[in-house]
């Protein structure tokens, strides 16, 4: 006998004690598939025969199984379950997790299930038990089915027990092998000649055989239908032939709609009653409605071998598809994510009708449930059933029905590109109940992504109604999030609950913070005797990592500043779901830089300026650009911090020191001309240079702002714009590009790329950097050339941090430099801190990613929220 089941399933092995359920599960199943109640038994008593504890057993059992069944994960089940009350609880738990129940059945003589026994040591009971199970599983064999088991496999004897053989098969729905790429395209509906049009303009090659249509894509992409290929439009029995030949050529995919599904209920009544006397046949239960008498019409003139045909198509289409390693769904109607990959009624009624509230509306439809709203996968799901002239994403979901039949247009969505493509009706086929546009709604417009938005519209995507309110749920707690450049970052609990403290009280508009950035690692340690850091330490990391260019960027003495800028409120309002503003400046903790809202404007305006000067609008194809780059002078907090930390213990330490000094310096005698005196005044002498040169050092970066004219703004890299994350471009092209807007208040940052094999460059580079930093400049940032650069063995750092002996003063006190205190400086680690750059560097990328992707807001903030939590970490802030 060959048993078959599906690769996901609750597999009940049922049988008496000694008939060899164990023994077959170790034979066909993996250990980690089986769960076995001696097996938990023994965890808990150390005893799997210890009857006292089975109660407990079961329940540890019950619990494991439905862990595993919620994670897709076969699972069976090697207890007696005998008894009907046994095996309910598990038939109720394959329900909830839409999973098929398989029985298999061992139904031996209890004789011999009591001979087996008796070899073994461990069961002690008498035949009265193995024969009371056995007559159990006999009463049973008959109702297995009534109880909900999809199927029930019945073994006899030894010999049909030895020769089974068990075959997995996969489901219907689980295409996730094929990673595409697919054209997904939205409800046809007969609209036959517009599908041709819409395979044409996406490259599709085609042509109308004797037998149907022969269709292809020179690049090997695949249609995916969501279903409702008939009803309402002129021509179903052409949509159907043309798809039926792709999916015979395994050259695309279709799911089953609500309107083939009930074409399909009409079809098999048909057939069933065929050859019955007219006046004998009873009434088909399938109305004639919402479209399905075109249908009927127009198949009534083609043969029963194709009606037979169609028959068999339709049965066979299935609720839903995973593909591209479950990474994309499609659904006719959508799919929440716990039925992903799964087959019951429930998923099926979900995948042809959607979430529905039972009532009618005033157009006599059904009112519909927003599930996408809620959804919290990561697969992208892609449906129709519900027409609408503008798709939008909302939480990855995004409906392609466009009511081509209602005059409207057929769409495909191209994956992985996430592009629209569009063909509108040729006429007006049907009237829809419902109206499809407001009277005065804007036409839709694509953008450069071929995503949809309504130019210069005030009404709020679907994406940001959602996103209006963010949940507590989604950011607290210990998470993993999954990166494209630094891989898993785990953000433990109290990390979240530093951050949330922080966003929470403090943060600008969550919808504003698309990106926080990363904090930066010194260099090592330089083993020169008069200095902490030097560019040496730099260049020889990135030489080691393999890295042979680099770029030095003149560090800024400012604070770090993101820039969002927006063409106009509208744009803002379009792309961010802000109302009433068209821009942003932050600090590195998602902070507005300025109290004074006039200021924040008014900067925000010279960067609009300069953004229409250079026509980067056109440009960039953008109405919107995110920047990273330094403020100037230092935020009000951290002049205050100066001004009450530093200032005042400079100014302490300057006046005490030159009081020693000059106490030292009037001190005659015999004790004056000693050798210790001396150098006692020599060393005082020095300290009070270093408290001359700390104050000088902290007041290059502290001046009054009183007007838009005293800040100073210099970007370094451009973030992101419309369809475009700029980490694949170079750090010299980031340069470039960003001088163009340089002018007044806008600077560009000096920058040199240096070659690492080229001793003169390095050199040169190294004399730069003196230059700045004895002129009293903070230093320089080393960078590899290419943003995305992979080292030895991982991504190397994205930036080191070399600055000057002067500015680092203010870091470690004026007298670091001091032998005693510059050898305890030199054993700092740096370690830690460059694993929370790296970390924080892949947060950002992926969140401005996922933000150009539209991502819903929670996961864009997710990533923003984790960098924010990460800063909490206890690693040495003076790093």
């Amino acid at each position: 006998m060959t048993i078959s089941i599906p690769e996901f399933a609750l597999v009940l092995l049922i049988g008496p004690s000694g008939c060899g359920k164990s023994t077959f599960a170790h034979k066909h199943f993996k250990p980690t598939e089986v769960l076995s109640s001696d097996f938990f038994r023994a965890i808990l008593a150390d005893d799997e025969t210890d009857q006292s504890v089975s109660a407990d057993a079961f329940e540890l059992l019950h619990q494991v199984c439905a862990k595993r069944l919620a994670a897709g994960r076969l699972t069976v089940i090697d207890a007696t379950n005998v008894r009907g009350e046994s095996r309910k609880p598990f038939v109720e738990m394959a329900r909830k997790y839409h999973v098929q129940s398989i029985a298999v059945a061992f139904n031996l003589p209890a004789d011999v299930c009591h001979a087996r026994n008796r070899e073994r040591s461990n069961r002690t009971f008498g035949p009265h038990v193995t024969r009371r199970q056995a007559d159990d599983l006999r009463r049973s064999l008959g109702h297995l089915e009534s109880e909900g088991f999809r199927r029930v496999f019945v073994l006899n004897n030894e010999e049909e027990i030895n020769a089974a053989e068990l075959n997995r098969y996969p489901l219907p729905v689980n295409k996730r092998a094929d990673r595409g790429p697919f054209d997904i395209i939205g409800d046809v509906h007969g609209c036959l000649a517009e599908l041709l049009v819409l395979f044409e303009k996406m490259g599709y090659e085609y042509r109308h055989t004797e037998t149907g249509y022969y269709v292809e894509h020179p690049a090997g992409r695949k249609p995916v239908f969501v279903g409702d290929l008939c009803d309402r439009g002129p021509d179903t029995p052409g949509v159907y032939r043309l798809v039926m030949n792709i999916l015979q050529h395994g050259a695309g995919y279709c799911v089953i709609g609500n309107h083939d599904d009930k074409l399909l209920r009409w079809l098999k009544n048909e057939r069933e009653i065929a050859g019955v006397p007219e006046t004998s046949r009873p009434v088909n239960k399938v109305k004639l409605t919402f479209g399905l008498e075109q249908s009927v019409a127009q198949l009534s003139t083609e043969t029963q071998e194709f009606r037979d045909q169609l028959v068999e198509f339709i049965a066979k289409l299935p609720s839903h598809l995973v593909l591209d390693v479950g990474r994309l769904v499609v659904a006719h109607a959508g799919l929440t994510a716990d039925m992903h990959g799964r087959m019951s009624g429930k998923v099926r009624s979900f995948a042809l009708y959607g979430d529905t509230t039972g009532e009618s509306d005033e157009f006599g439809l059904p009112v519909r449930l927003n599930w996408a709203a809620n959804y919290r996968g990561r697969a992208t799901i892609v449906y129709g059933h519900t027409p609408t002239l503008t798709p939008e994403w909302v939480n990855r979901c995004i409906c392609i029905d466009t009511g081509c039949v209602y005059g409207g247009s057929l769409t495909a969505l191209r994956y992985p590109e996430q592009e629209l493509v569009s063909v509108p009706a040729a006429r007006e086929y049907a009237v829809a109940k419902r109206p499809l546009l407001p009277v005065a709604s804007t036409p839709p417009q694509f953008n450069g992504c071929g995503l949809v938005s309504l130019s210069h519209s005030e009404t709020p995507t679907q994406q940001q109604l959602a996103d209006d309110l963010l949940d507590l749920a989604d950011v607290i707690g210990r998470r993993g999030i999954e990166t494209r450049f630094a891989g898993r970052v785990v953000i433990r609990e109290e990390n979240a609950a530093a951050a949330l403290e922080v966003t929470s009280r403090f943060a600008a508009d969550p919808h504003w913070l698309i990106y926080m950035p990363p904090t930066m690692s010194p260099v090592e340690a330089s083993p020169l005797a008069d200095f902490l850091e030097h560019p040496s330490e730099a260049f020889e990391y990135f030489r080691k990592e393999g890295i042979e260019r680099v770029v030095c960027e003149q560090k800024h003495m400012g604070s770090r500043a993101i820039a969002i800028i927006c063409r106009d409120v509208q744009a803002a309002q379009r792309r961010f779901g802000v109302k009433g503003e068209n821009g942003i400046i932050y600090t590195r903790t998602g902070r507005r830089f300025f109290e004074d809202s006039t200021i924040e404007s008014g900067l925000l305006g010279l960067l609009r300026d300069a953004l229409t000067r250079a026509d980067w609008w056109s440009k960039f194809n953008s109405d919107w650009f995110a920047l990273d780059g330094e403020l100037m002078p230092w935020s009000a907090k951290a002049q205050e911090l100066l001004k009450r930390q530093y200032a005042a213990t400079g100014s302490a330490a300057q006046a005490a020191l030159a009081e020693v000094v000059g106490l030292l310096g009037n001190t005659t005698g015999a004790v004056a001309t000693s050798s210790a005196f001396t150098n006692l005044r020599s060393r005082f002498a020095a300290k009070a240079e270093a408290a001359n040169r700390f104050i000088a050092a902290y007041r290059q970066y502290c001046w009054p702002v009183n007007s838009l004219a005293d800040l100073k703004f210099a970007p370094f890299f451009l973030l992101a714009s419309e369809g475009k994350v700029h980490f694949d471009q170079n750090h010299e092209w980031h340069m470039q590009t960003l001088s163009e807007l340089a002018g007044g208040s806008l600077l560009a940052t000096p920058f040199r790329v240096v070659n690492l094999t080229d001793s003169a460059q390095t050199d040169a580079a190294t004399a730069w950097w003196l230059d700045l930093t004895n002129s009293g400049g903070e230093g320089m940032v080393v960078k590899p050339f290419d943003v995305l650069s992979c080292g030895r063995r991982f991504f190397v750092q994205p930036a080191l941090k070399v600055r000057g002996r002067e500015y680092l003063r203010i870091i470690y006190g004026p007298d670091y430099l001091e032998p005693e205190n510059l050898s305890r400086l030199k054993r700092r680690a740096v370690g830690a801190k460059r694993g929370l750059a790296s970390r924080e560097f892949g947060l950002g990328l992926e969140s401005l990613e996922r933000f150009v992707q539209r991502a819903a807001l929670r996961e864009v903030h997710e990533c923003a929220f984790a960098v924010l939590a990460l800063e909490s970490e206890p690693i040495d802030p003076r790093l």
